[in-house]
């Protein structure tokens, strides 16, 4: 009783102390009121002026969905304001099937800018890019529109073609695109095997994406022979824009037995959130190879981040996206939505990559590919003492083991070839064959 008493005296004395202190902030915030009232009193002065004396009649609900977005599109490039069908389509997406190009988008300074090509999209096999830029879609420009803007005349019925001029650097004039849009159905996670590793190339973060990655990791293991014979695993976020925290989270605490997986912070320090990884590790304690470019973005930056701080993996590749931010999406009663920049997210070792992004380990860029020149012959084999006539047999070996021998040159060769399609994932596989090779035997 005497505690409680003693707290609540204190708690009026304080009351008391801080009444002239406060008593200047709260007049502020009086004069702040009534600015804003202001403000909204001009906004609806100059709606009414719109709608009375504008040239031409206008549609009172766009006007007013505008004015919203343009509230939000201000705040930074992520924030904005999504009518019924656009929120529909968003809700979609995360399901993993929706119609259209196959990119993703952003804006900067007034321009669409192509984060990354979806794989196995009609913009992937048209050639689009990660950082190009986007300047008109069927001869118009889409410079002083929103990005919303910009998407929905990108959209349009599957089978329609679209032609979007392009801007690339290191291209010194635009060129023109021609894109018949599909049905884009992704596949959060494709799993193979390349000689004795596992990749698995993630796409992208939707609802499918842990299940996916568990799954696939599980039936290239076997088909392998098992986790001994994996040298290790390669995941592959070159040009994953990213998607749903939670599966950003999932896929880090599938490679991680401990510690912090990534922590948001908001304006107000108190809601800031802190995710931490969960015993078991799917990979068996594998060496672990993240693969990223300038496309991986968001959530694929949150994986690669943590396993990189962590030191679980090896992150190869170029820098990433840059987009350290958490987006926030609030059902409106229209039945749409706000998608509301709320927390900036940090890596284990409090880092943000906001702007700056994931510097990987090795810096390794991934060379133009060769046109292929059909004129050009192959090198002629170098002889060998094998090759003379006589030459004597080697004694020492086993036919089992000269065989062996030669599975292994084979498989030497295959990734040579690998080396012309793929040089980062190459480097990659190469990485874990020399962290496999060095050891010790059991």
């Amino acid at each position: 009783m005497k505690k409680f008493l003693l707290a609540a005296a204190t708690g009026t004395i304080a009351g008391v102390i801080a009444t002239t202190q406060v008593a200047g902030p709260l007049l502020a915030e009086e004069t702040s009121k009534v600015s804003v009232y202001e403000q909204l009193d001009l906004f609806g002065d100059i709606f009414d002026r719109i709608r009375a004396q504008y040239v031409e009649e206008v549609d009172e609900k766009k006007l007013i969905e505008a004015a919203i977005n343009g509230m939000l599109t201000s705040l930074d490039p992520h924030s904005s304001y999504m009518a019924a069908d656009a929120a529909a389509d968003m809700r979609t997406q995360t399901r993993g099937e929706f119609g259209g190009l196959g990119i993703e988008v952003t804006q900067e300074e007034g321009f669409v800018k192509v984060v990354s090509p979806i794989d196995g999209t009609p913009a992937d096999a048209a050639g689009i890019e990660a950082g190009d830029f986007i300047t008109h879609v069927d001869g118009e420009s889409l410079l002083g529109l929103t990005l919303d803007q910009s998407v929905d005349m990108m959209r349009g019925p599957v089978g329609s073609e679209i032609i979007i001029t392009v801007v690339r650097d290191g291209t010194p004039e635009p060129f023109d695109v021609s894109i018949v849009r599909d049905t884009i159905k992704l596949t959060a996670v494709r799993a193979r095997t390349e000689g004795k590793s596992v990749v698995l190339r993630v796409t992208t973060f939707n609802d499918q994406t842990y299940p996916n990655l568990e799954a696939g990791l599980k039936k290239a293991i076997d088909e392998a022979g098992g986790m001994e014979a994996v040298d290790g695993i390669v995941l592959d976020l070159r040009n994953n824009p990213g998607g749903l925290l939670t599966q950003a989270i999932k896929v880090s605490d599938a490679f991680l037995e401990t510690g912090e997986i990534v922590s948001t912070r908001g304006r107000n320090p108190a809601e800031g959130e802190r995710f931490n990884a969960t015993a078991g590790d799917l990979a068996g304690g594998k060496p672990l190879v993240v693969l990223i470019n300038g496309g991986s973005a968001s959530a694929s930056e949150i994986v690669a981040g943590a396993l990189q701080d962590h030191r679980r993996a090896i992150v190869i590749g170029t820098k990433s996206f840059g987009k350290g931010s958490v987006q926030t999406v609030m059902p409106l009663k229209d039945d749409g939505a706000m998608r509301l920049t709320t927390a900036r997210y940090y890596t284990p070792s409090g880092r943000s990559i906001q702007n700056l992004g994931v510097t990987p380990d090795i810096l390794v860029q991934q060379p133009p590919r060769k046109p292929v020149d059909e004129t050009t012959e192959e090198e002629p084999k170098g002889r060998s003492e094998a090759d003379l006539r006589g030459t004597l047999k080697n004694d020492s070996l086993s036919e089992d083991e000269v065989r062996q021998i030669e599975e292994e040159r084979a498989r030497a060769e295959e990734a040579t070839k690998l080396r012309d399609e793929d040089y980062q994932l190459a480097y990659a596989i190469d990485i874990l064959k020399g962290m496999a090779a060095l050891k010790p035997k059991e």
